[in-house]
């Protein structure tokens, strides 16, 4: 698992629709947006043959967990490979910094 001031890479839970959960790996990032105020998290969800066949073409209502948290977002139909994008707003499923401590520590681990 890679935790840093960018985001999330590793391993998750993805709940869709409240039908089925599948563990997935992810890899997530995310920015404030100025104009309205919003965090919005974005990223991939590795290839999974079951949720493939669950989900198809189609997008879906999810929730993802991570080691870090839990969020609800949005996936949407797959690339050439096979791997969803999953999005969101608001708080994400993984640690953001939110203090200029916290922005400090990150800087000077060496991340």
């Amino acid at each position: 698992m890679i935790v840093d001031d960018d985001g999330y890479e590793g391993p998750a839970v993805l709940a869709v629709e409240g039908r089925a959960e599948f563990t997935v790996r992810a890899r997530l990032t995310g920015s404030f947006q100025p104009l309205d105020g919003r965090y919005r998290w974005y990223g991939r969800l590795e290839a999974h043959e079951e949720l493939s066949r669950m989900v198809g073409d189609r997008s879906a209502g999810v929730v993802l967990r991570t080691s870090e948290g839990n969020a609800a977002g949005r996936i949407t139909e797959p690339d050439l490979w096979n791997r969803y994008r999953i999005e969101g707003m608001g708080v994400p499923p993984f640690r953001i910094p939110f203090t200029i401590e916290e922005v400090s520590e990150i800087g000077t681990s060496g991340h």
